[in-house]
């Protein structure tokens, strides 16, 4: 009973806290591809997934207003520093996306894609 127990509280932990692990150069391309709407895409999706990891960043509507979208990004950052454990500062998140936008995108994922978010069960 106990086990089932642990692998039912492991499952909801993988769910509520899950994070796709997407491919860098994925990212890269489908935004070329797309002309840019799938970096938004990638934005909101990545924005919620932190903000379920405990980070706080705003609404994404604010990416469509001048300037207001630099805050954002801001806080964006903020919250790429956060949930990869300072991995990737939010200094260097913030100039990695907003000075080589797709480029910087493809670089953020890749630290994502390094982080681990439910630790392995020991083996007895």
């Amino acid at each position: 009973m106990r086990k089932n127990y642990r692998i039912f509280v492991n499952v909801f932990i993988i769910y509520l806290f899950h994070y796709d692990k997407r491919s860098p150069i994925a990212v890269f391309f489908l935004s070329i591809i797309t002309f840019g709407i799938y970096s938004l895409v990638w934005l909101v999706k990545t924005k919620d997934e932190m903000n379920r990891l405990g980070s706080s960043i705003p609404t994404a509507w604010c990416l469509i207003i001048p300037f207001v979208n630099i805050w954002w990004m801001w806080q964006y950052s903020a919250g790429v520093e956060k949930v990869t454990g300072k991995a990737l500062t939010q200094v260097v998140a913030f100039l990695l996306a907003w000075l080589l936008s797709i480029i910087g995108y493809a670089i953020i994922q890749d630290s994502f894609n390094k982080i681990n978010l439910v630790a392995e069960p020991a083996v007895a």
